[in-house]
């Protein structure tokens, strides 16, 4: 179990460099996918403060939604993030997936977050 958490701590470190060396200041649109619900929020880095959230969890996503872990739930969430970024006035985002593959929930998400305006 051990080699498996390290393995996934080593993936997520590789994409997080390589997300700050092409960041250029942007704030960074993290993920979190658990297997019953999707976490996204918006991270700015250098000042070490979450701007904007959403997830599948929160009271009205719940009530409109079968479930919080599949394609429809992701998607709803990233329209939700990037509804949240536009009234906070993020344009332009860089998409840190974590160490998840950018497949099912979370390419749905970073789909969703498209739709509703964000760039990245």
């Amino acid at each position: 179990m051990a080699k498996d958490n390290q393995a996934t701590d080593r993936r997520k470190a590789r994409v997080r460099r390589s997300i700050r060396a092409r960041a250029y200041g942007k704030p960074r649109l993290s993920v979190f996918r658990s297997s019953k619900q999707i976490y996204a929020q918006i991270i700015d880095d250098e000042k070490g403060t979450t701007l904007v959230a959403a997830s599948s969890i929160e009271k009205t996503q719940r009530e409109s939604l079968k479930t919080g872990a599949d394609v429809n739930a992701a998607k709803t969430v990233g329209k939700l993030i990037a509804e949240r970024a536009a009234a906070a006035g993020i344009k332009t985002v860089v998409f840190d997936r974590g160490a998840y593959m950018y497949h099912g929930r979370v390419k749905a998400l970073a789909e969703g977050a498209r739709e509703g305006g964000l760039d990245f």
